[in-house]
């Protein structure tokens, strides 16, 4: 083992260098310009501005397809406030909904930005709802914050109950003389039809909706990010070109792109190549293909596990009532509580927005229109990942 290791990290010795700033292809790098983004980016500077004055900002939401800058426009936007804000009251609070998992944990997170006396901090278990909610709104009004709050994911919190956000979005008595803006960012266009009419007149003040980058674009993004991250010379146009080609197939996804390109530096270097070629980003994205199904599956919950299994059973796909039976039929097997056929189609809806599944809305002429939904998992890879669990491998 130990002559192994030694001989991987002298192979690292002879290659190349082929990185000069990795950080740059990162998620959370944001460059002070964004391409492509200038109107977007204004419109949300615009909508927000008015907290400089001690203003309330509308409620906004940001709408499109994963990788298309949503979270990239609101950061930068948020960056360039706060080094503007001579009150020192606003204050901005960041929470991933998908990744905080839970209402009452992104209620904790959302409270960790705030500056709350010890005997009102949030603890990990143990509050109701309502009592976290009360909280928060005390220590804005109580501290006069202006709170820019960026619930990125949002969809994830009202995949069963909006209730929470629903009192965000009124609680302007409880927090004067301070505030509570929302700027909401969804991968899901349609996430608007899941939402309570009381809580969607109150949410969507300002939408602003970001459409797919194309391939012109992406070769643009990429060039610009490559001359930062690589050493010279060392990223042949052929190279991008491909990246981005592949990435625009994806409907536009620059965070792909940019993701590939880093993975596709990481396997030329690994392999001692004198540059980041063609074949590196093939690699590059087969590696990541297989990375996103095999890390997104076993981390689901195990009510879309269930319905994945039930998608599985229709080899050229199903529609949402057919697949609904299968699913009840399922869940009842397995001993767990039977979702209604509204919370299955939330899923549906996340797990199409993960690219586990495909659910596309098909006319059928005078009949309307219907969903056809189909797994892009197969089988092998569905039986491997998920027959780890204990819980599920009857269903199989």
């Amino acid at each position: 083992m130990t002559d192994t290791v030694d001989a991987i990290f002298a192979k690292t010795k002879k290659g190349r260098l082929l990185f000069q700033d990795r950080n740059a292809l990162s998620t959370e790098f944001v460059p002070d310009n964004l391409p492509f983004r200038e109107a977007q980016t204004e419109n949300v500077a615009e909508v927000l501005a008015p907290a400089l004055l001690g203003s309330k900002p509308s409620n906004l939401l940001l709408y499109g397809k994963t990788g298309t800058g949503k979270t990239a426009v609101a950061t930068l936007v948020i960056r360039k406030l706060l080094s503007q804000d001579d009150t020192r009251q606003i204050l901005t609070a960041y929470v991933n909904c998908r990744l905080a998992g839970t209402e009452y944990l992104t209620l904790a997170r959302i409270s960790e930005a705030l500056p709350m006396d010890k005997d009102k901090r949030i603890p990990l278990t143990g509050l109701s709802l309502s009592e976290v909610a009360n909280r928060i709104f005390k220590t804005i009004s109580k501290e006069k914050i202006h709170l820019i709050l960026i619930l990125d994911e949002i969809d994830y919190l009202v995949n069963t109950n909006d209730d929470t956000l629903y009192k965000f979005t009124r609680s302007g008595e409880d927090t004067a003389p301070g505030f509570l803006t929302i700027v909401g960012i969804s991968n899901d266009l349609r996430f608007k039809e899941r939402l309570n009419a009381r809580v969607l007149s109150s949410l969507g003040e300002e939408e602003i909706v970001f459409p797919p980058y194309t391939t012109a674009e992406l070769r643009s993004i990429l060039t610009a990010r490559a001359k930062i991250a690589f050493r010279l010379g060392v990223v042949p146009e052929s190279t991008i070109n491909l990246c981005a080609a592949l990435a625009a197939s994806e409907h536009g996804d620059a965070r792909r792109a940019i993701d590939m390109l880093r993975v596709a530096g990481e396997v030329a270097e690994r392999e001692g190549r004198q540059s980041v070629d063609e074949e590196s980003i093939r690699k590059a994205s087969d590696k990541i293909e297989r990375d996103v199904v095999e890390k997104a599956l076993p981390s689901l919950p195990l009510q879309a596990k269930i319905i994945i299994i039930a998608t599985s059973k229709f080899l050229s796909g199903t529609n949402t009532g057919e697949l609904y039976l299968a699913y009840t039929n399922l869940a009842k097997k397995s001993g767990v509580e039977v979702l209604t056929q509204r919370r299955v189609s939330g899923i549906i809806a996340e797990l199409d927005v993960l690219g586990l599944i495909e659910a596309a809305v098909v006319s059928k002429g005078r009949k309307g229109r219907t969903k056809h939904i189909k797994l892009l998992v197969d089988n092998d890879t569905l039986g491997r990942v998920i027959g780890e669990d204990a819980r599920l491998l009857d269903l199989i």
